[in-house]
C-alpha cells in the first residue's frame, strides 16, 4: 500500500491548470458540491473536466455552470445532464464575502481543482481571481521559462 503525501487529496484530481495562467489567485475556498449518485461514480472514475466551467451567483446561492462530468457507463436511463448546473456549498459568511468582492469591478470566481477529500466527498476548490493582463501572461510564461531552464542546468 502505496504511503499518501501530506497534500495529496486522494485519488481523483481534476486540475483546471489553464486558470493559473489566465488569472490571478486572490483567494482559495473548498466548497462541497451537491451531486446525484451517477455523477459522484464517474467523478470516482475521473471522468470530469474543469476547463470551460465557471462560477455565478443566483439568489444568494453559488452555482458552477459548465462543468463536465461525463455519464457513468453503467448507469440508466436515470443518467444525469453532463454540463449541468450544480450548486457549491460553502457557509453564508463565506457566500457573502464572496458575493460583495464578485460585484467589485474585474473579480470573479474560478473553478481550479476537484478531488475526492478522506472521507470520499467530492469537493471543488474554488478562486476568487482577477483577469491577468497579456504583459502579466507573458511574465508568468518567463518565470517558469526560467524555472524549467534552472532545473535542467541542475540535472
Amino acid at each position: 500500500m502505496a504511503k499518501k503525501k501530506k497534500d495529496d487529496k486522494g485519488p481523483v484530481n481534476i486540475a483546471n491548470r489553464r486558470a493559473k495562467y489566465e488569472y490571478t489567485f486572490i483567494d482559495t475556498y473548498e466548497a462541497g458540491i451537491s451531486l446525484t449518485g451517477t455523477e459522484i461514480k464517474s467523478i470516482r472514475q475521473s471522468n470530469a473536466n474543469l476547463s470551460d466551467a465557471y462560477c455565478y451567483f443566483e439568489n444568494g446561492e453559488l452555482f458552477v455552470k459548465s462543468m463536465f462530468v461525463g455519464e457513468y457507463k453503467h448507469g440508466n436511463r436515470q443518467n444525469h445532464e453532463p454540463r449541468r448546473d450544480r450548486k457549491l456549498l460553502l457557509k453564508k459568511q463565506e457566500l457573502r464575502k464572496l458575493e460583495k468582492r464578485v460585484k467589485e469591478r474585474g473579480f470573479t470566481i474560478v473553478p481550479y481543482r476537484l478531488y475526492l477529500n478522506d472521507r470520499g466527498f467530492a469537493k471543488l476548490e474554488i478562486a476568487l481571481a482577477q483577469g491577468k493582463k497579456v504583459y502579466d501572461k507573458r511574465k508568468s510564461i518567463k518565470e517558469k521559462d526560467l524555472k524549467r531552464e534552472l532545473k535542467q542546468m541542475k540535472l
